[in-house]
């Protein structure tokens, strides 16, 4: 097994544990880390496979660290959000009980 085939793995089942995370969970915090680690996935996975004949491409290099940017960026405004409900409701739960 090489080194580009085990990061593309471990990307793989990071990706499936964020996707779980994500559904499964209910407190937002968590949800936010899940997307994250979902996110860390998918980075590992094209680093991991961006390889032609043994040299790294460096492309797939560049949209990953664009996305390292865009993925901070992005958990920064879903924190603010998260903030502003719990300065709303009081609590950072997204239960679909609440509407009754």
């Amino acid at each position: 097994m090489t080194a580009g085939l085990l990061f593309a793995s471990v990307g793989v089942i990071l990706f499936a544990l964020g996707v779980a995370g994500v559904l499964l969970l209910e407190h937002l915090l968590r949800r936010i880390l899940a997307f994250n680690i979902m996110g860390s996935g998918t980075f590992l996975v094209l680093v991991g496979l961006a390889q032609r004949n043994g040299i790294a491409d460096p492309v797939p290099q560049a949209m990953v660290l664009t996305g390292i940017v865009v993925a901070v960026a992005a958990t920064a405004l879903a924190l603010a959000l998260a903030r502003r409900l719990y300065v709303l409701t009081g609590k950072l739960e997204l239960s679909q009980d609440d509407e009754a």
